[in-house]
């Protein structure tokens, strides 16, 4: 069985459509999915700096195409990808909650409920509020969310595969890897990623 892992962080919108596709791609290639949540901001601190100089100097031509390739995207993967007032947010909250649904079998659904929140709600999931919503929405008990989200080890999970993917070539979210060593990143090479599963399978 070949291994996926997807290292993501749900305040990219790129990340959104491959976290749309990536369930159904490990099941169609019999792949291992293995969840990797980081925080995307402490990559661009550490070794991708230029992702904040593009955002204060953008290129007006590129801003609006990048803007229409992102709906044309989203519609192609039946989503809705709005424009948050809060861009970018601070996900660290929503992210650490990763590990705890991790923990408690039911990471899919809070993840996505934290993309729709942020994207399709255009809700601020830096504020306890909205995920409260979510916490409560796939089961998990909110004074213990909270409380563990703040816990030492559980910020230590969140740095050790935040700085795990830098170590491991990665500079972004989403990344994949395939059987440990084959690195993709965004969500256009999800058919690239696909064909390295079933290259792995044969």
């Amino acid at each position: 069985m070949p291994k996926l892992e997807f290292f993501f962080d749900c305040s990219s919108p790129w990340t959104y459509l491959a976290f749309h596709e990536v369930e159904k791609l490990a099941a169609d290639t019999g792949a291992e999915l293995v969840w990797r949540p980081i925080l995307v901001g402490g990559v661009f601190n550490a070794i991708n700096q230029g992702v904040y100089e593009q955002r204060a100097n953008p290129v007006p031509a590129k801003a609006r195409y990048h803007a229409k390739d992102l709906q044309d995207w989203a519609r192609r993967g039946g989503i809705a990808i709005g424009m948050p007032q809060v861009f970018p947010v601070n996900s660290v909250k929503a992210m650490r909650g990763c590990f705890l649904a991790l923990d408690a079998g039911v990471l899919p659904a809070f993840a996505r409920g934290v993309f729709e929140a942020y994207w399709g709600e255009l809700q601020d999931i830096s504020k306890p509020e909205v995920l409260d919503s979510v916490v409560r929405r796939v089961g998990l008990e909110p004074a213990a969310f909270f409380d563990g989200i703040e816990q030492p080890e559980t910020k230590q999970r969140l740095r050790d595969s935040t700085e795990e993917l830098m170590a491991r070539g990665g500079f972004g979210s989403p990344t994949l890897f395939v059987d440990g060593d084959d690195m993709y990143f965004g969500n256009d090479r999800m058919p690239l990623v696909r064909e390295a599963l079933e290259r792995a399978q044969a």
